[in-house]
């Protein structure tokens, strides 16, 4: 049981990594691609890019002819004019498009700690029926908890946040248990 919890574990935890890095890396290319759209309007038609800029600071108040002088001289500094029009125009940060790889080892670290939690009764060498339901008694706890935490950054209800995490958690667990035995496997 407790080598079949750590294949699982660790699978989960590389293929959560490895999805997490293809989206973040995809994102980011994609943002690297609409600012290199960007560059290239930005060398092609400046007048216009610094009309659409002077436009933009407009919508957010400021006086047009204002605007304009100001566009005309942030396009005087390529590098700032694509900086600002990146921010500006496309609401991205050039400086921080997201790392694959801190995202692949973020994810891969919060799937293992969370797998982890099944696996602790497991360690303490109890016999298999009282590990069982430790397992269930620590990972359902451990969902409240989480439930309880994310109250914190939503604002909700903690103790329905907490039941509902636990709702969630359960009803996958017993699901993946039904189907395991409807399979045939044996537990202890």
């Amino acid at each position: 049981m407790l080598t079949a919890g750590i294949a699982g574990m660790l699978a989960g935890a590389l293929s959560m990594a490895a999805g997490e890095y293809v989206s973040v890396r995809s994102q980011r290319e994609m943002y690297e691609y609409q600012i290199a759209l960007e560059r290239a309007e930005l060398a092609e038609y400046p007048e216009e890019e610094a009309e659409e800029l002077a436009l933009i600071y407009q919508a957010r108040g400021v006086e047009l002819a204002q605007a304009r002088a100001l566009s005309h001289a942030l396009l005087a500094q390529p590098h700032a004019a694509l900086d600002v029009l990146a921010r500006e125009e496309l609401g991205l940060n050039p400086d921080d498009l997201g790392s694959p790889w801190r995202a692949a080892g973020a994810s891969f670290i919060a799937f293992a700690l969370g797998a982890a939690v099944p696996l602790a009764p497991f360690l303490g060498g109890a016999s298999a029926a009282r590990a069982i339901f430790g397992t269930a008694l620590v990972t359902l706890l451990a969902l409240f908890a989480v439930g309880l935490g994310l109250s914190l950054f939503t604002g909700r209800d903690a103790l329905r946040g907490a039941l509902r995490m636990v709702l969630i958690g359960g009803g996958a667990g017993a699901v993946s248990f039904l189907v395991g035995r409807a399979l045939g496997v044996a537990l202890g």
